[in-house]
């Protein structure tokens, strides 16, 4: 039985991914084997970086990645109501599509795995996950719950509730910026199975923001399989891990009120924060000493010393950046709304 760990990554986010590496590294309690799922090309300072790791190594299946590129190509073209919103917003024509690439995991060397978003860092021992995975086929520890389902799924679709139970549905929906799973979970009938529903109409109700996601939690919930949540069914013992949350931070551990983080995810803020703060701009980033502990674990000689606020060209382009951010989340508070306009 071979455990280990999944990465999506590119050259574009070297820094988180350093960052994360060494957090494993340093944290996880035992030397666990890592693959790194290519986002793209833009590999030339991971596969340097994959080098220097005796335990990493690069996922070159290309019959997994072809599979999953084209399956999720043929379930959001044959979604016109996706399409449509996404043009409306200006996003690409297939929005996030890389980010299917994740499903690849499944196909991989590993009989347990956990994926992680390269925007996360590890704070504590794993070995309870994999144990999960003894008994469960998918396993999630978010709040993603807490949050509004319409982010998930498409809830004013008429098919949602013939294929979900809408009384429970809410308590099952989870992140896929990290989660735990096994090898060939979804087998090849499944995978087709759920991609001649997808094709058939049931497409209608997953959600347009976070392609991935809504596709994950699909297949997931609608495939059947064992699943299980611990922010769900331990909440006591679950912490929190998203940067807004006011967590404590010992010897660059952070505790959710005296409970230790298993991760700490800092979904939504843009790489190129990071790039800047590494390169040694002053960028206000959430537990930012934390970030760079672990960032420069390795090479301890080449953290910044000192921090220099950003030109005004700089504070130009973040202003730009800001906005497009802000203008994605006004599109997700006015999801509803927008829905009526793009009916096909």
């Amino acid at each position: 039985m071979i455990d280990g760990i999944y990465i999506l990554a590119n050259d574009v986010v070297y820094d988180q991914l350093v960052a994360l590496l060494n957090s494993i590294e340093a944290n996880a309690g035992r030397k666990i084997p890592i693959c790194i799922l290519p986002y793209n090309d833009r590999l030339d300072k991971v596969k340097a970086e994959i080098a220097s790791r005796e335990n990493v190594s690069l996922f070159e299946d290309s019959n997994s990645i072809a599979f999953w590129d084209n399956f999720a190509i043929q379930i959001w073209k044959n979604y016109p109501r996706a399409q449509k919103a996404w043009r409306e917003w200006g996003f690409p024509e297939l929005y996030e599509l890389s980010m299917h690439r994740k499903f690849c995991a499944v196909d991989g060397p590993f009989d347990r795995f956990i994926y992680f978003d390269a925007d996360t860092l590890l704070m504590g021992p794993v070995d309870y996950v994999y144990k999960k995975l003894d008994i469960y086929d998918w396993v999630a520890n978010d709040f993603q719950y807490k949050s509004d389902l319409k982010f998930i799924f498409d809830v004013s679709s008429e098919k949602i509730s013939q294929i979900f139970n809408l009384e429970n549905l809410q308590s099952k929906i989870f992140c896929a910026g990290w989660f735990a799973s096994k090898k060939n979970v979804f087998p090849p009938a499944m995978r087709a199975d759920l991609f001649d529903k997808l094709i058939a109409g049931e497409a209608d109700v997953m959600a347009f923001l976070g392609p991935d996601q809504s596709l994950f939690n699909y297949m997931v919930l609608r495939s059947g399989i064992q699943y299980y949540n611990f922010a769900v069914h331990d909440c006591e013992q679950a912490t929190g891990n998203h940067w807004s949350s006011k967590f404590d931070v010992v010897d660059n551990i952070l505790y959710d009120q005296g409970r230790q983080l298993t991760y700490l995810h800092y979904m939504s803020i843009s790489s190129s924060d990071f790039t800047r703060l590494c390169g040694g701009e002053d960028v206000d980033i959430a537990y930012r000493d934390v970030f760079l502990h672990y960032r420069y674990l390795k090479s301890p000689e080449e953290r910044p010393q000192s921090f220099k606020r950003p030109s005004q060209l700089m504070l130009l382009q973040k202003s730009t950046s800001s906005f497009i951010q802000q203008r994605v989340s006004n599109i997700k508070l006015k999801y509803r709304n927008f829905k009526d306009r793009i009916t096909q």
